[in-house]
């Protein structure tokens, strides 16, 4: 064992094996290291610490790589449609023609939700934000199955399909119930991103037919956000279901995390952010002044990213998609065009090149989610509806694995008071 597979602490040496993974990621095994030292290791935000071995997802921050299963994310979102990479993902090879046909119909036959369930919309307010009302609908899905529980693997089965099925429903009834329109229920005769946007957008007055384009650009959305290794909301599934927890549980505590603006709530913040800039008149330039500043509250969003350290592949091929799609409509988007005034400042900025700010993933999704139709409070739950194969497919590994099953339980640094003693309220 060579010398940079040992730690000395306290002048002594302890050996440390190292893991070899897929593409030259390499890892240090320290599950021993309290147990043997009597040492945690700090890593704040888990950046350096791999709590699991996965067979999912490859990225490669610093060549701009995302692989699922080993397939370039390029070839998926140019070819495959959202229910097959759910099943790559989830099984680990493309469908057969066979396999994917019987996933479709499992899928389908588990889209409506029990009437009991419709039942509740009606009792969240107007104004909840939409992710509010998803948490709280898909964790109530556990209240309605509650025969279906567990981690037995055959007993998941079902509930996965059902998850995939009824999360676009849930969603459709969100958006109708946010705009005091009337909902649909799901057909069985329309492939699933067409039926997403026919319950969203239809009407019991007249037929709807989604448009082509619109669900071929739905379509590579999802894909596009489908997994991203262990992301923060695939860390709060994994964490989540560590503990034997339901997997509708489990899959809200994931979109509870993907809330936030720092995660998933990132594209509805960027367009919020392009929204304020084209309103006040503000020019590029004063805008990529005050992201520079340090004093200044105001954040550039949309840029950087934690594990790219390059262009982020799911922007690149997000921007080719929106410019596509706003020609061939015909749209026009004085945000879409202050958007890549922003970009050619990054790839040009002394400061954003550097720092290796470059537009990532939720710079350009929204544009397309609203030429669709969609309001801004309802892209996280897109976001959700895409990332939905990623959470099971992490959530089916960690319960199936065979060995090293563990309830995950970080360690932290104490930093409070020491030990004190109670003194009576009479005496303080």
């Amino acid at each position: 064992m060579s010398e940079n597979n040992r730690i000395i602490l306290n002048n002594k040496e302890y050996p440390l094996e190292t893991i070899q993974g897929t593409d030259g990621n390499k890892g240090v095994d320290i599950n021993k290291l309290r147990a043997e030292t009597g040492y945690i290791t700090y890593d704040m935000g888990f950046a350096n610490t791999g709590p699991c071995k996965s067979g999912i997802t490859y990225i490669d921050g610093e060549k701009g790589v995302l692989r699922h299963r080993g397939y370039p994310i390029q070839e998926l979102a140019e070819n495959a449609t959202f229910l097959e990479v759910a099943y790559l993902l989830m099984y680990g090879d493309l469908p057969t023609l066979e396999q994917c046909q019987g996933f479709k119909k499992r899928v389908t036959v588990h889209s409506l939700i029990h009437e009991g369930m419709k039942n509740l919309f009606p009792h969240f307010p107007y104004n909840a934000h939409p992710m509010a009302v998803l948490s709280s609908m898909v964790s109530t899905l556990s209240a309605f199955y509650s025969e279906h529980l567990g981690v037995d693997p055959a007993l998941n089965e079902e509930n996965y399909a059902r998850l995939i099925a009824k999360i676009t429903t849930i969603a459709a009834y969100i958006y109708k119930r946010y705009n005091g329109m009337p909902t649909l229920y799901p057909t069985d005769n329309m492939h699933y991103c067409e039926n997403f946007l026919h319950m969203t957008f239809g009407l019991p007055t007249v037929p709807y037919e989604a448009d082509p384009d619109y669900v071929k650009a739905l379509e590579k959305l999802f894909i596009l956000h489908a997994d991203h290794e262990q992301a923060c909301s695939t860390s709060a599934v994994r964490l989540v279901g560590s503990s034997h927890s339901n997997v509708f549980t489990a899959i809200a505590s994931g979109i509870g995390a993907l809330w936030g603006p720092l995660h998933g709530g990132a594209n509805q913040a960027v367009m919020n952010m392009l929204d304020e800039i084209y309103e006040s008149g503000q020019s590029v330039k004063d805008v990529v002044i005050a992201a520079k500043d340090k004093n200044n509250p105001f954040r550039l969003m949309g840029f950087g990213h934690r594990v790219y350290k390059n262009f982020d592949p799911r922007a690149l091929i997000l921007k080719k998609t929106c410019d596509e799609f706003f020609d061939k409509k015909h749209i026009t988007d004085p945000r879409l065009e202050i958007a890549k005034e922003l970009e050619e400042v990054a790839l040009h900025d002394e400061y954003f090149v550097e720092r290796k700010l470059y537009p990532n993933v939720d710079f350009y999704s929204g544009f397309l989610y609203r030429a669709m139709g969609f309001p801004t409070k309802m892209f996280p739950v897109l976001f959700a509806i895409g990332r939905l194969p990623g959470w099971l497919a992490h959530y089916k590994e960690m319960i199936e694995q065979k060995e090293g099953k563990r309830i995950g339980r970080p360690r932290q640094i104490y930093t409070g008071s020491g030990e004190r003693h109670y003194i009576p309220l009479e005496q303080r």
